[in-house]
């Protein structure tokens, strides 16, 4: 076991997927040489050189299109775009593109693509460097989005994300890059991908999160265990698509409340689809409406009005205190 964090578990996943397939293919901006933004590439350039480890042009609809080509011909590339704001060039790609081509082909032909961006504030960045634009990813069939929490999830969803035949959109939350450090096997495994995982057990209201708001959700249900408010179940969903509605459903019917949280503006996030998903299928054990606590619908601010954009885990104490109530 190795002790990492989660910028040092997708390294650590990327190294060993480079080793175990020749097919593997890591490349975009700045990640040969200088080992990434984040570091998260570093040392790979010197271990499998250039050919499998490549600079690209400052041109993220270039970055997947060049990877959609060579999926298409037999490789596993892993793109990386520095960061989630930058993305949009490339959307075109992985709509029009990528998502289809299985359908488009008739099956004939697959595209094993990863696309990793770190994603989200908590940086103190500059503009379109906090993005949370998870639901639009998730809302193209033939995607699939993947959000870890934690360095073990995030080395084992990775290895799972490179080995599927379909594209995957893998998003790192860039806040808790080096927040987290917790045990890691030294050898290569899988988490799998559409499989959400109850990450504390509770019996009075379900907190469903994602990336690094389950953290956030940890320590919301700790404190509130402490005052004796209430006991929290947190669910960690992992995969925004395939989305285990299963996991949640039976949290929501064990606990009878439910409150969604997430980065990304209210209007149209992703929360909104587990919150209509839970009140179709679970009306009927709720104790109270389903809570969603969200991001403003606002630009992602800079760095001084960053806290006040973010759901905080004062904030989430206070919602968690309101659907109990009610």
């Amino acid at each position: 076991m190795a002790d990492l964090n989660l910028v040092e578990a997708v390294r650590e996943g990327l190294r060993q997927e480079l080793a175990r397939d020749r097919k593997v293919v890591v490349l975009g901006e700045d990640v040969a040489k200088d080992g990434g933004v984040f570091r998260s590439t570093d040392g790979l350039f010197e271990q499998f050189g250039p050919e499998r480890v490549i600079d690209t042009p400052l041109a993220e609809s270039g970055i997947v299109g060049m990877a959609i080509g060579m999926a298409v011909a037999g490789y596993r590339p892993v793109a990386e775009i520095q960061f989630s704001g930058f993305v949009y060039p490339a959307y075109d790609q992985l709509v029009s593109h990528a998502s289809r081509l299985r359908n488009r082909s008739r099956g004939l032909y697959a595209c094993p693509l990863v696309v990793r961006m770190p994603y989200g504030g908590g940086i103190r960045a500059l503009e379109h460097h906090s993005e949370s634009m998870e639901a639009i990813f998730a809302h193209v069939p033939g995607l699939k989005v993947v959000i870890p929490s934690n360095p073990y999830d995030a080395k084992g969803l990775l290895a799972a994300a490179i080995r599927d035949p379909d594209p995957v959109i893998f998003c790192e939350p860039a806040r808790i890059y080096r927040a987290v450090r917790m045990e890691v096997p030294d050898e290569a495994y899988e988490v799998p991908l559409g499989e959400a995982k109850v990450v504390r057990e509770g019996v009075d209201i379900s907190v469903i999160a994602w990336g690094a708001l389950v953290r956030t959700a940890r320590q919301a249900a700790e404190q509130l265990a402490q005052e004796g408010v209430c006991d929290v179940e947190v669910v960690d969903v992992r995969t925004l698509s395939p989305l285990d509605t299963g996991t949640v459903l039976a949290s929501v019917q064990k606990t009878g409340r439910a409150l969604v949280v997430h980065e990304a503006s209210r209007t149209g996030g992703f929360g909104a689809e587990i919150a209509a998903q839970i009140q179709e299928q679970a009306l009927l054990q709720l104790q109270a409406p389903v809570r969603r606590v969200a991001g403003s619908d606002v630009i992602p601010p800079l760095a001084k009005l960053e806290d006040y954009f973010q759901p905080s885990m004062n904030l989430l104490v206070n919602e968690i205190r309101a659907t109990m109530e009610f």
